[in-house]
């Protein structure tokens, strides 16, 4: 028989993963299993259940609120554990539940309310899970523990491990000395280590302003104004007990909002991570380059095949790989942080089927930058190929010899260098020959003649030794 026969699969990979319509639970589901327990449908409903299982929880322990009795501790304990043994089974069930309701946070109340029903000190206070809630109070406070523990769990660490391996090789290449392109041709030279502390320094600027998101959260009722809730119970504090209640999520209180918290705090987050990935692009690509150059050497792995038919091939094919998730990872991102806070009149619904795209934002920033750190991995300076593009660009110290002419009044220094070098080879000697001639004082002249390409880096070895300065 030709071909592959559909009704198998390898003993070695899930079927579900051959089947998937997203690589990010097909293809490159091992390297987000941490994402996916947090933001898939499961992990959405399990964060539903930890809201309203803390709603009926605070409910009970407000004084003012007597319709709902304190709770023992055993109740308190077995309420507890229903957050924290709740698992996929439990998920499922939920789910079954939707089947009937065709209303997913519905499906969670009455859930919980079976749940209490088992237990017969609960069973009275039953119809207190979901008490003056919105779909939304339990919503957006599950949304906002999901961002901020994918934030803090999941991305952040990856950040900061590549932080940690670029400001380990900036250091260590601080000497290094490298040509420098703009605009693609031959330019001032630079170091390794100072192009590599350029990125640091960035991305830790942009992780800086990621912290500063602050998650928020709302718990109001329909329209923001607790109108079911006063109605009911005027004498509780109910934005009081709301913003308690909030923070003792973790969260950030907001008061003022319609049905939906708006969001906005979501596109902060968005727009954040957008930045990293754009400056994590830039790097992707210049490293990108630098192998192509011969600038990086990268490592070999054991029976890896870098062409189907060339076999000399060594691709950069991490660097690749963190490029196109980037790509993905914006595009999702952007369509969030500028659809999200919009939303007609008091809500319309499609916040809620778009929200649900913010695992998978996450997932591709996590899976580029999981390529990147691998290409990291694989690539060491090639210290030769270095000096010999240095060696061969000598025209790169017109600009210092023209600077230094133009500080001793000699005449037309910039053309002169420019009708010596542009367009032209120019090799050490020419350029030597160059300064003998220069009417410039003999200490200035013998500077200039010491000088390589290799050694006009400017501080560029001292920026590097620095980053830790710009944390």
């Amino acid at each position: 028989m030709c071909g592959f026969d559909h009704t198998t699969t390898p003993r070695s990979m899930d079927s579900h993963a051959l089947t998937a319509l997203s690589p990010l639970d097909g293809r490159y589901a091992g390297k987000l299993a941490g994402l996916r327990s947090l933001a898939s449908e499961a992990g959405l409903i399990r964060h539903r259940v930890q809201v309203e299982v803390a709603w009926f929880q605070a409910l009970a322990a407000e004084p003012a609120f007597t319709a709902l009795p304190e709770l023992s501790r055993d109740d308190r304990a077995f309420l507890d554990r229903l957050v924290e043994h709740f698992g996929d089974g439990d998920a499922a069930a939920v789910k079954n539940i939707e089947q009937t309701t065709n209303h997913d946070v519905k499906a969670v109340e009455y859930w919980l309310k079976q749940r209490l029903n088992e237990r017969e000190s609960l069973r009275p206070h039953a119809e207190f899970i979901h008490f003056a809630c919105t779909s939304e109070d339990i919503n957006n406070l599950a949304w906002a523990l999901i961002i901020q523990r994918a934030l803090v769990e999941e991305l952040d660490p990856l950040l900061a491990r590549i932080d940690r391996h670029l400001a380990t090789m900036a250091k260590d290449t601080a000497e290094l000395p490298m040509l420098s392109r703009t605009h693609g041709q031959t330019a001032s030279p630079t170091t390794l280590g100072k192009e590599l502390a350029n990125v640091v320094v960035r991305l830790r600027r942009q992780r800086r302003l990621l912290d500063q998101v602050e998650i928020t959260g709302k718990i109001n009722g329909a329209v923001g104004n607790f109108n079911a809730h006063l109605i009911a119970c005027p004498d509780v504090d109910w934005p009081g007990l709301a913003r308690d209640f909030v923070e003792d999520l973790g969260l950030v209180w907001n008061p003022y909002t319609t049905q939906i918290e708006p969001h906005d705090m979501i596109a902060e987050a968005c727009h954040a991570l957008m930045r990293i990935n754009t400056v994590l692009l830039d790097f992707a690509r210049d490293a990108w380059g630098y192998v192509s150059l011969g600038y990086f050497r990268q490592k070999l792995v054991e029976g890896e095949v870098g062409s189907s038919t060339m076999p000399h091939k060594v691709n950069p094919i991490d660097f690749e790989n963190g490029e196109g998730n980037l790509g993905l990872a914006n595009a999702l991102l952007g369509h969030l942080a500028g659809k999200l806070p919009v939303s007609r009149f008091q809500r319309d619904l499609t916040d809620s089927t778009v929200q649900r795209s913010l695992g998978s934002a996450f997932g591709y920033c996590s899976l580029a930058w999981q390529s990147i750190l691998k290409g990291l991995d694989r690539i060491a300076p090639n210290e030769e190929r270095l000096a010999e593009d240095l060696e061969r660009a000598w025209e790169v110290l017109a600009e210092a010899v023209q600077t230094v002419m133009r500080l001793h009044g000699v005449p037309e220094p910039y053309e002169k260098l420019k009708a010596l070098t542009r367009g032209r080879g120019i090799d050490r000697q020419r350029i030597r020959d160059f300064i003998a001639g220069l009417d410039i004082p003999e200490a200035d002249r013998e500077r200039l003649l010491r000088l390589t390409p290799s050694t006009y880096i400017g501080n560029a070895m001292q920026m590097a030794r620095d980053i830790d300065r710009y944390v």
